[in-house]
């Protein structure tokens, strides 16, 4: 059974159904769909004394988008225990535009303690069988996030979804490019639904490592520039996370240098063969793999393994990067004049292209080595309390955490190596294209 056909009137005048369902929506209307044909449904007809005049209307609902039924009971003063039995509801996840997700209900209304609840029962049996949906979570929170408002929002908007869904929460508890780019919006209730639907996205995930030792794993990457606006940003704290970045923005752009570098990528290969056999866990490249290398000055090198969506980049940081294509974008801005690299910076917020610029040079790769040539990128100690790394060692943004490292840095792809709950997203329209940055 894929679904469930409702033929259903709203009369003139109430009744009250003995066999039948009569049924009642939300404001929130449900989006009406013909059956494609060939799909087992299930009809109930309202069962009304035909003196009334009825505006009747068919709608076909997939069990797949049930994500919690509930019996629906009215309470009074007098009612200890168990109030009036009004049938059940139907809670049910809708799909809106720009990849968001939104909650509705329908309300079947029978006023049978019997048929009522071999309709429950039923529908808690198919609602349990739906692979991937969690029975319990652990939820982090970073209560310093989204101004300081992050425990509200999972209070509020997040932790009543997860109990109407039957899932039981445990709380233990920064940046939300992550989540923004699984579900294509900042959106709290469609990152929610996603998980309570059971969503599950294949995602690459990559290894950073130096000299043989793994340091972390990751999605995305920053040196120079996007190393150093964090490693500022880390020692002013104190501030508000959005001044702590503009004011982290502004300082490196006023001693914007250039990393003296050699950058050494595999190409991506996207045959079939190469491909499988990287998803499988090849160890190591084939020595028929081309490394290329480039090298000179560079004011910022970027590896993305995803979109890397954000506010100020709602395109994202490498918008032709993909959850789970097998493939990193490597961005490489070499060194120009400050007011053209703040064009460019400009770019990530508009709809034109961030990367036309005779300075900034784009790769689709596998594999990345960063190898520093000199210290130039450690600020002199002597300089005023400008030093933004560990001595002898230089900042990488990683994922929004800091990570300081003396010497080349390995980053490699590895092609779907986890499951994450979130949607395939649809793409989006620039016109729609909004951002709060510069």
């Amino acid at each position: 059974m894929k679904g469930i056909r409702f033929h259903y009137c709203y009369p003139v005048s109430p009744c009250a159904p003995t066999g039948g369902w009569r049924v009642q929506r939300s404001k929130t209307h449900l989006h009406q769909r013909k059956d494609g044909g060939g799909r087992e449904v299930l009809r109930n007809r309202e069962a009304c004394d035909s003196q009334y005049d009825l505006l009747c209307k068919e709608e076909f609902i997939e069990l797949k988008d049930i994500f919690s039924v509930k019996l629906k009971r009215r309470w009074s003063v007098k009612q200890q225990r168990s109030g009036t039995l009004l049938g059940i509801t139907l809670f049910i996840c809708l799909k809106k535009e720009q990849n968001k997700l939104k909650n509705s209900t329908l309300d079947l209304i029978n006023l049978s303690e019997d048929h009522c609840d071999i309709w429950f029962r039923q529908f808690k049996k198919i609602l349990a069988g739906f692979p991937n949906r969690p029975k319990s979570l652990k939820i982090l929170l970073n209560p310093q996030s989204h101004k300081k408002e992050a425990t509200q929002v999972y209070y509020q908007k997040v932790e009543p979804l997860l109990k109407l869904a039957g899932i039981k929460t445990d709380v233990t508890g920064s940046t939300n490019v992550l989540a923004h780019s699984l579900h294509g919006v900042p959106h709290v209730i469609t990152a929610t639904l996603h998980i309570i639907m059971g969503h599950v996205e294949l995602v690459d995930v990559c290894t950073f490592s130096t000299a043989g030792k793994l340091l972390r794993f990751g999605f995305s990457a920053m040196f120079g520039f996007g190393g150093r606006t964090l490693a500022l940003a880390e020692k002013y704290r104190w501030m508000s996370p959005n001044q702590r970045r503009d004011f982290a923005v502004v300082k490196a752009l006023a001693k914007l240098k250039a990393e003296d570098c050699e950058i050494s990528f595999l190409p991506f290969n996207s045959s079939d063969d190469v491909q499988e056999r990287r998803a499988q866990g090849s160890p190591k490249s084939d020595c028929n793999d081309q490394w290329q290398m480039i090298q000179g000055q560079f004011l910022n090198v970027s590896i993305m393994a995803i979109p890397c969506l954000c506010s100020v980049a709602p395109r994202g940081l490498a918008p032709n990067t993909r959850l789970n294509n097998g493939s990193m974008a490597l961005i490489i801005a070499r060194n120009t004049s400050r007011p053209e690299f703040i064009k460019h910076l400009k770019r990530y917020a508009s709809v034109k292209n961030q990367f036309n610029f005779p300075f900034v040079e784009t790769y689709t790769v596998e594999e990345v080595k960063v190898h520093p040539r000199n210290n130039t990128g450690v600020y002199d100690p002597e300089e005023e309390e400008d030093e933004t790394a560990s001595e002898n060692c230089f900042p990488w943004n990683v994922d929004g955490d800091l990570m300081e490292v003396a010497s080349e840095v390995h980053i490699r792809l590895h092609p779907r190596l986890i499951s994450l709950y979130g949607g395939s997203m649809e793409e989006i329209n620039d016109s729609k294209v909004t951002s709060n940055c510069f």
